[in-house]
């Protein structure tokens, strides 16, 4: 492991910090490797419900990929993209808390994300096509799942910079608040997804994400509706609704 990525559990909820913001929060082959080891710490944990990815400082989330390591060959596309890769498969919902401004595959590791709250004055690059590289196959994929052509035209093609009220209305970011209310919106919001039914959030990103990926197995999909209907934990919401105070629902 190593100080620039830090990694803490609060309960049931996972936080990992981006902790180097003299360098914009960028990711080597030390952090890399650290985000990997972090994330499958995540997806063996049964007992998370959710996952926090933020930035130190309050400029930058995430530069992308280191471009020291990058030019002298310690890390490559394929490196960045399978830690992004590791963010798309977990189970439980991620959350992007984006401090400050993005810049590169810090795009993509938002993206990664199922939700995206950014902070006002906040801005938005993806610059490859500026230094002749071509973004790496599978986040260009991600692009454009998460944003359409369109838009992953402009981010990717014509390098547009894109600021914190346009991010919003584009369809980048989900919420967008002031920096005094920054992080309570970002806990409030945390809060309210662990405090949900964990079978029936997790069951629903899946399918939602084969959806988004065109190869719903419906038999697959039925099963998990059926498990959630016949759930401690549909009992214990409808009691809790019967009863007017706050389920707590134990993923059973």
């Amino acid at each position: 492991m190593t100080d620039t990525i830090q990694f803490t559990v609060r309960n049931n909820v996972a936080e990992i910090t981006l902790n180097n913001p003299a360098k914009h929060n960028s990711l080597g082959k030390l952090e890399l490797d650290a985000l990997a080891i972090c994330l499958n710490t995540v997806a063996n944990d049964k007992t998370l419900r959710v996952l926090v990815i933020k930035g130190a400082g309050d400029k930058t989330f995430c530069g992308g990929a280191s471009l020291l390591d990058l030019r002298n060959g310690a890390i490559t596309g394929d490196d960045f993209q399978a830690v992004t890769d590791l963010i798309s498969s977990l189970t439980i919902p991620t959350v992007a808390a984006l401090n400050g401004s993005v810049f590169g595959g810090g795009a993509e590791l938002a993206l990664s994300c199922d939700f995206r709250i950014g902070c006002a004055g906040m801005i938005l690059r993806v610059p490859p096509a500026t230094m002749g590289l071509c973004y790496p196959i599978s986040g260009i994929c991600t692009f454009v799942r998460k944003l359409g052509p369109t838009l992953s035209k402009r981010l990717l093609l014509a390098a547009e910079k894109l600021i914190d009220d346009e991010l919003l209305s584009l369809g980048f970011l989900d919420h967008l608040v002031m920096p005094d209310k920054f992080q309570q919106t970002v806990d409030h919001y945390v809060e309210q997804l662990a405090a949900n039914a964990p079978l029936s959030v997790q069951g629903m990103k899946q399918i939602i994400d084969q959806v988004m990926k065109g190869d719903l197995d419906d038999e697959w999909a039925q099963a998990i509706a059926d498990q959630c209907w016949t759930s401690a934990d549909l009992q214990e919401g409808l009691a809790a609704q019967k009863d007017k105070r706050s389920p707590v629902f134990n993923g059973v």
